[in-house]
């Protein structure tokens, strides 16, 4: 197929993309060795902390080959995530955030996690996408990837243009913000590649300053042990004593950063249906959610990215939160008697993870 005939075909690709709710396709080659002395650097630090998966796949990460032998091109693909629901008023949906965050009952889930897991949607997309291409030009070598194939993600949407990366560490586009998951199919195919595009953070340091934990320890830099999202989700054990205070009311990941990211005044709302909260998962109270018992769990979270993390350390996360409505200098008196019964409700019937987390709410 010569040069013409790849470029062709390429705008085809990227126009079945936007039929499948791609919001944008580029083409990158395999070659992001530039970033592994910072991995490097970031693993050797231990900024990954519980991670492992992190370093035991550091070799495979700058090395598509290693993943498909085949593969010339990765293409990168952008799905933006926000509801519909959160553009409904005038009011810009980071002050309506914002106001949740800062009411301190109620239980704040991270936006991306409110509608169905975006591994199984971008997964059925991009499968989709990698069939039609081999439909068209057979025989294809193809792999796609959402993240649980080891791959520096943000690094090929750099290089491809797709995307820079922001202070906070996150992917950053100009008419996104970084409210997108990123998808990507390793391929066999010699595409045209796509050029960089510059990064736009300036002098701006929003994300780094409100970081509640300080866990953006530098521009471009993130110690995730630190951070919220890390010890609300990828964190196991016991969430560490300094940090539980800062959590607030942070259920299941944080959107601060994000949330104080000039660039996010221009994201869109989402065209993929499957993104759409589910079971209200923005509305969140705690005291109602640390009612819940396992079965209830599993009726609002199947098929959720929160149900991944089980019930017993999201149990562990609403403890904590409600140990700060406790401490809140806001909280009434009754809402104060009202999470004491919850916590004491469910003192030895969970899990020992959270008994250690009740023990240390109720002791505000």
């Amino acid at each position: 197929m010569d040069t013409f005939d790849n470029q062709e075909l390429l705008q085809w690709i990227k126009s079945q993309a936007k039929e499948l709710g791609f919001s944008e396709l580029r083409v990158t080659d395999l070659d992001v060795s530039q970033a592994l002395p910072y991995l490097q650097d970031w693993l050797e630090k231990g900024h990954h902390g519980d991670m492992n998966y992190m370093s035991e796949n550091a070799h495979l990460r700058a090395n598509p080959q290693k993943i498909l032998p085949q593969a010339l091109r990765i293409l990168s693909l952008r799905m933006d995530y926000l509801s519909p629901e959160q553009f409904e008023n005038d009011q810009d949906w980071r002050e309506q955030e914002w106001a949740r965050v800062h009411h301190p009952e109620s239980a704040i889930v991270s936006v991306y996690a409110r509608g169905r897991d975006y591994h199984k949607v971008l997964r059925a997309r991009l499968r989709q996408l990698a069939q039609m291409i081999e439909e068209k030009i057979a025989p294809l070598n193809y792999r796609v990837a959402v993240d649980s194939v080891p791959l520096l993600e943000v690094e090929f949407a750099k290089k491809s243009g797709l995307a820079w990366r922001g202070k906070h560490t996150l992917a950053l586009h100009r008419d996104a913000g970084s409210m997108f998951f990123l998808g990507e199919i390793l391929l066999d195919l010699p595409l045209p590649i796509d050029e960089p595009i510059t990064d736009h953070c300036g002098q701006c340091q929003a994300c780094i300053e409100i970081c509640p934990t300080q866990a953006i320890i530098a521009p471009y830099q993130l110690d995730a042990r630190k951070c919220i999202s890390y010890l609300t989700i990828e964190h196991k054990g016991a969430i560490p004593l300094e940090y539980r205070t800062l959590i607030g009311n942070r259920i299941y990941g944080c959107d601060d950063c994000q949330l104080a990211c000039p660039w996010n005044k221009f994201s869109s709302p989402s065209t993929i249906g499957d993104f759409d909260e589910r079971h209200a998962l923005g509305k969140l109270n705690l005291l109602d959610v640390f009612c819940w018992k396992r079965e209830d769990f599993d009726r609002y979270m199947q098929g959720s990215a929160i149900y991944r993390i089980g019930y017993a350390q999201f149990m562990r996360n609403v403890a904590v939160g409600l140990g700060n409505l406790l401490r809140h200098q806001n909280t009434s008196e009754l809402v104060k008697e009202n999470a004491r019964q919850v916590l004491n409700s469910q003192y030895h019937i969970i899990h020992e993870l959270v008994d250690e987390h009740i023990e240390w709410a109720l002791d505000a």
